[in-house]
């Protein structure tokens, strides 16, 4: 009987894949790097070929190989990727080379008015559990729509990232219901199906993909999918899923009252409930299983402003790395330990690509305050670090004024190798993180899936199987002070500037 599990995610900069067994140890582990493409101001795109479907194939074949493996020992494949969309015709080909990406891409802004206008904010809320904002998919169907006809007209259907590659792999069209729940205002949240009348305007009830839950088979590899991917023919395929949830998987956060905070390009929170909670300043979906709920928050520009500031303020650092010396992430991170907590008074609003939860502000700027003489490198590093945490820590604050207050944190990603990072946040949240010892990422969320979906496992607990806590981090009561002083001023900052960051933005339209 097949015994091994494969699990791949395209992420937002990189595609990860991991070859398990079902005890949870990792055979192969393989990534290959990628860029998101910016062709106008506020458009964010994937390159559709050449990120998630080659990048996802090349894999598979190179995780075989690796472990030294056949590929008739896989017992099942399971996907997911960083929230993306493209229209695609009858044979599951994109109809545009660019997947629209999610809330950084901000393109749709004025096909978001327009449905609130039509449907009502509260109608929105109400039924599909989120107000509109640049994350949810159904303005940029609009947008194709309003802007790419000729595109729209030939779409058959519109698929999320993950649900691409599933369809490339089994020929089937399918999306699990935690991204249909990002396909706002199109998904009726509360009956867990499209609705039409919520469809009305926008698209075709049957443009859109069937509605499974990701712990769910959509089909089996296909002889030509065997042929590209080096995976046997039949072997099965999972629904696939966003990234956030096989992330959430991996690191055992499976019922309700467990929460995930994700360190990635972007940083994620999805917290677990046992029914819908809706605030309009968060975003609510069904997870991964029938009967669980999630309340998510999310910041826009998390690990995206780390690199900024490597790319532009450390080049010599980068140049370095290039030549052997330690990674520049390493050195900024060992400058940002020598700052103090709080930075000396320099605050950054980490909003370069808009913001999502909790100000759902596709306007919003990033910003720089306090800026004096006495500011060096390890300031500027440490302060992007701490606005990344007063993002969280704002997200937190909202999602406990709706009911739901975390009181531990499970963190996963790139980011939880910096342990300032990690420290700053608990510091600034007053909230304690467990990192587990394995964060491999959604990869390995998805291997797990994988043989849940065939049958190997019983229940979702059994990842707990695969989990062992490295550290744990407690706040330090010691920089309480500081924080909530500099919380403060983070929250008016953007209070005061939300009009000039939105008239600055006319001025480069």
């Amino acid at each position: 009987m097949p015994q091994l599990l494969l699990g791949i995610d395209v992420g937002s900069h990189e595609t990860k894949g991991v070859l398990t067994d079902t005890a949870g140890k990792v055979i192969a582990q393989d990534v290959r790097k990628h860029e998101m493409n910016y062709p106008r101001p506020g458009f964010v795109e994937h390159e559709v070929e050449t990120v998630w479907w080659s990048e996802f194939a090349d894999l598979a074949r190179s995780l075989v190989e690796k472990a030294g493996a056949d590929a008739a020992e896989i017992a099942g494949v399971a996907v997911s990727a960083a929230f993306g969309m493209v229209p695609v015709d009858e044979k599951g080909d994109p109809l545009r080379s660019g997947g629209i990406m999610y809330g950084v891409d901000t393109r749709s802004t004025d096909e978001i008015n327009q449905l609130n206008a039509r449907l009502g904010e509260e109608q929105i809320l109400q039924r599909c559990g989120n107000p509109l904002s640049t994350q949810q998919m159904g303005p940029k169907i609009l947008w194709l729509k309003n802007n790419e006809p000729e595109v729209y007209a030939r779409a058959h259907k519109f698929l999320p990232s993950s649900s691409f590659i599933v369809a490339r792999l089994t020929g089937a069209f399918v999306i699990d219901h935690l991204h249909a729940g990002f396909f706002g205002p199109l998904y009726d949240y509360k009956k867990q199906c499209w609705g039409e009348d919520l469809c009305e305007g926008i698209v075709e009830i049957e443009r859109l993909p069937e509605i499974k839950w990701a712990s769910e088979i959509a089909g089996r590899v296909t002889e030509q999918a065997a042929a590209a991917t080096g995976l046997a023919p039949g072997t099965p395929v999972t629904v696939g899923t966003s990234d956030v949830a096989s992330e959430a998987l991996s690191i055992g956060v499976t019922k309700p009252g467990q929460t995930m905070m994700m360190y990635g390009s972007t940083a994620w929170i999805t917290l677990l409930v046992e029914k819908p909670v809706l605030d309009e300043m968060l975003w609510a979906s069904p997870f991964v299983f029938p009967g669980v709920f999630c309340l998510h928050g999310g910041t826009a520009t998390s690990g995206s402003l780390t690199r900024w500031i490597r790319d532009n303020v450390a080049t010599d650092l980068v140049a370095a790395e290039a030549e052997g010396n330690p990674e520049a992430y390493t050195v900024l991170t060992q400058m940002a330990e020598k700052a103090p907590a709080g930075s000396e008074g320099l605050v950054i609003l980490p909003y370069f690509s808009g913001e999502r939860s909790p100000i759902n502000d596709p306007h919003a700027k990033g910003m720089i305050f306090g800026l004096q003489m006495h500011h060096g490198r390890e300031h500027l590093y440490r302060a992007a670090l701490e606005g990344v945490g007063y993002s969280i820590n704002h997200t937190l604050q909202v999602m406990a004024r709706a009911g739901a207050n975390p009181q531990l944190l499970t963190a996963v990603g790139g980011g939880t190798k910096s342990k300032v990072w990690l420290q700053s946040v608990s510091d600034i949240t007053g909230v304690k993180q467990n990192v587990p010892a394995t964060t491999l990422g959604a990869s390995y969320g998805n291997a797990f899936l994988a043989g849940y979906a065939t049958g190997l496992f019983t229940a979702p607990e059994d990842i707990q199987n695969w989990i062992a806590l490295a550290e744990e981090i407690t706040p330090n009561p010691a920089n309480a002070e500081t924080y909530g002083k500099l919380m403060d001023i983070y929250l008016t900052l953007y209070e005061r500037n939300a009009d000039l960051m939105r008239r600055i933005g006319d001025t480069t339209s």
